[in-house]
């Protein structure tokens, strides 16, 4: 057999690196439509409080479905998915059930694209009707394209239409998401501004029948997420910003929980890597506080930290657990906290020459105050300095 064989599902389709949310979590969403029967509004697959309890978990507690169904099992936890505010996570949902844009926007790294995925699932069973904003984006993206076959045979008819991913939500009723929306230029960005205003694209070309005007199905909305730190960005025009309601994104606040979510998120990478986790978690706890430390410019026990000009956020924290995990599985015989310093490096060189400098300011500051406290992990830690050179 050979390794393209191997990665063949039984329905013959080729095994992929990842899933989108409406796959992964695909019994979750089925069984929060079957438990929860109340109102929804236009075009939503599930109600919601329920959506809400999607993205956030349960609370541990498993929930009943009111009635026996043939293939869902009778009660179920779900699993929290985003680690943030609930209120937040309700404040989107109200925003997307009064179908009006939602601009999620924060530091990079903190999951923004994330819950844009998870509430696009959850509302209308997809997050595959997506933009990627970027310099080259064209309008093209947001309203339509052509079929040039079919239009050099034909001209422009409905058939050699192509919809863009906004277009299409706007058939069907669901809802479209743009990301780094600010990337886009500004003119790109306008071409939103009557779609969230109309609710329909004219398509001139077909001017005289019944498809020049395509309007917007119930249920059709806008996701879109803007770093706030982006050097790339375009400034959205102050028509554009009135059409969103806009939401902070923040790191997560609480220390335990950011742990939590870096090793979940970690072992499922090594996993996909087809190894095992065997990172240890005093290693973990030592990688997220560094992050947290140099993210917030201060330390935990309220020592000043002179910030990197480069963002040390969550996901860049789950990256390097999930390196020192690959590290772990494949190339054995070391200890995954001699390799957290060159990872540092790694992270902190990306944007400003000078943050290879702040790095070591770190290292003398906080990680020698610990070691000299006594902390073995940190004394180790600081007898790796020599690694930061």
């Amino acid at each position: 057999m050979t390794s393209t064989d191997m990665a063949t599902t039984a329905t013959d389709r080729p095994a992929r690196q990842t899933l989108p949310a409406e796959e992964r979590h695909a019994t979750e969403l089925a069984f929060l439509a079957a438990h929860d029967e109340g109102p929804r509004p236009p075009g939503w697959r599930l109600t919601p409080r329920a959506v809400v309890t999607f993205v956030c978990g349960s609370g541990g507690d498993a929930l009943k479905l009111p009635k026996p169904h043939e293939t869902l099992p009778d009660k179920l936890v779900i699993t929290p998915k985003f680690v943030g505010e609930r209120a937040l996570v309700e404040r989107c949902v109200v925003t997307l059930a009064g179908e009006r844009g939602l601009l999620l926007v924060g530091e990079p790294g903190t999951a923004k694209s994330m819950l844009s995925e998870l509430l696009s699932a959850a509302v209308c069973g997809t997050s595959a009707l997506t933009v990627q904003g970027t310099a080259g984006t064209t309008e093209d993206a947001f309203r339509y394209g052509w079929n040039y076959a079919l239009l050099l045979a034909q001209g422009p008819t409905p058939q050699a239409l192509v919809d863009s991913p906004v277009l299409g939500a706007m058939r069907t009723g669901r809802v479209a998401r743009v990301e780094e929306i600010t990337r886009c230029l500004p003119e790109v960005q306008d071409a939103l501004v009557s779609i969230l205003s109309d609710r329909r694209v004219s398509v001139p070309e077909l001017s005289g029948t019944d498809d020049a005007q395509v309007a917007a199905a119930p249920g059709f909305t806008v996701i879109a997420t803007a770093n706030l730190r982006d050097r790339g960005v375009s400034e959205m025009s102050a028509a554009l910003k009135r059409r969103f309601n806009f939401e902070t994104v923040h790191p997560i606040a609480d220390v335990d929980a950011e742990t939590v979510l870096v090793k979940r998120q970690a072992t499922a990478a090594v996993e996909r890597a087809g190894a095992a986790f065997g990172v240890d978690d005093a290693v973990l706890d030592v990688l997220v506080t560094v992050f947290r430390d140099l993210r917030a410019g201060r330390s935990a026990e309220g020592w000043d930290v002179e910030r990197p000009g480069t963002v040390m956020s969550t996901a860049e924290a789950v990256q390097v657990a999930a390196s020192l995990g690959v590290a772990a599985a494949y190339l054995p015989g070391g200890d995954a906290l001699d390799l957290v310093p060159g990872h540092l490096l790694g992270v902190v060189r990306k944007d400003d020459p000078a943050d290879h400098a702040r790095l070591l300011g770190y290292w003398d500051g906080p990680v020698r105050r610990r070691a000299e406290d006594g902390s073995a992990m940190w004394r180790r830690l600081w007898d790796l300095r020599e690694n930061l050179r």
